[in-house]
């Protein structure tokens, strides 16, 4: 699991804290990205075949789910995205 100490305690708009992914799920995570990034800057960001070949969601979630590595990368994006989203709302 990576490590987020080093960032700020965010908390989404029901006061959960965002990296600890309270109430957050996969399909959540991966449909913000693609939203927030497009499966380009997705791809760019996290290489894995999913998102450069044929990217879609439904895809993408049965990979992700198989694969634990790229799960982690995924949710570690979420978080640092999301943390930074809201802080810069302040």
């Amino acid at each position: 699991m990576p490590d987020y100490a080093n960032l700020p305690d965010a908390r989404d708009e029901s006061g959960h804290l965002i990296r600890e992914l309270h109430g957050i799920t996969l399909a959540q995570i991966l449909e913000y990205l693609v939203a927030h990034y497009g499966w380009p800057e997705l791809d760019r960001r996290i290489r894995i075949n999913c998102f450069a070949v044929n990217p879609s969601i439904k895809s993408s979630l049965t990979f992700l789910r198989r694969t634990p590595w790229a799960r982690e990368k995924v949710e570690e994006l979420y978080i640092r995205t999301r943390t930074a989203e809201v802080l810069a709302k302040k």
